[in-house]
C-alpha cells in the first residue's frame, strides 16, 4: 500500500458511509498519490495495484484507472481498465476497493503493457462499463 494519506473515505470495505464526511465535502489528491496503490474487493481479496489515470481531455474527469493484476514484480502482469466509477476510496487503510469477485476480474476484458486499447473508442467504453456496471459518465474526483 502507498505510505500516503488521504482524506477521509467516502466509504469503507463494509459498504459504510462515512459518517464525518460532509455531503458537499470535495476530495482531492495527485495521481501520484494514487498511483501504486491497492485495490481491494469487499472480500479483502488483493485485486492489484493502480498503474495508471486515463483522463479524459474534454471534460477533464478521470475515465478509468489502469489496474495492474497478477505477474510478479511486474513480470507477466494483465491491465485492466477499470471505470472510476467503479472504485470507492477507503482512507483508513489507504486503498481503494472494487465491488467485484476476483474470478470476475481475472475474466474481465484485459490488455498487456504492449497491446493498449483504443479507450476512445466507444464501443470499447461502454463494453468495460457495462462489464464493471459502470454508468458510462466519468466522475470526478
Amino acid at each position: 500500500m502507498s505510505s500516503t494519506t488521504h482524506t477521509p473515505a467516502d466509504v469503507n470495505r463494509s459498504g459504510q458511509s462515512n459518517p464525518a464526511l460532509h455531503p458537499n465535502a470535495h476530495h482531492v489528491l495527485s495521481a501520484s498519490t494514487i498511483t501504486g496503490d491497492e485495490v481491494l474487493n469487499r472480500k479483502d481479496d488483493k485485486l492489484g495495484r493502480i498503474q495508471d489515470l486515463m483522463l479524459d481531455t474534454q471534460s477533464g474527469q478521470i475515465r478509468y484507472v489502469v489496474l495492474s493484476s497478477g505477474g510478479f514484480l511486474g513480470m507477466g502482469d494483465r491491465l485492466f481498465a477499470v471505470p472510476w466509477k467503479a472504485l470507492k476510496l477507503d482512507s483508513t487503510n489507504k486503498c481503494f476497493i472494487l465491488d467485484v469477485d476476483a474470478q470476475r476480474l481475472k475474466d474481465a476484458p484485459g490488455f498487456d503493457k504492449d497491446h493498449w486499447p483504443n479507450m476512445a473508442d466507444a464501443k470499447w467504453a461502454s463494453d468495460v462499463d457495462a462489464y464493471f456496471g459502470s454508468a458510462t459518465a466519468p466522475q470526478r474526483m
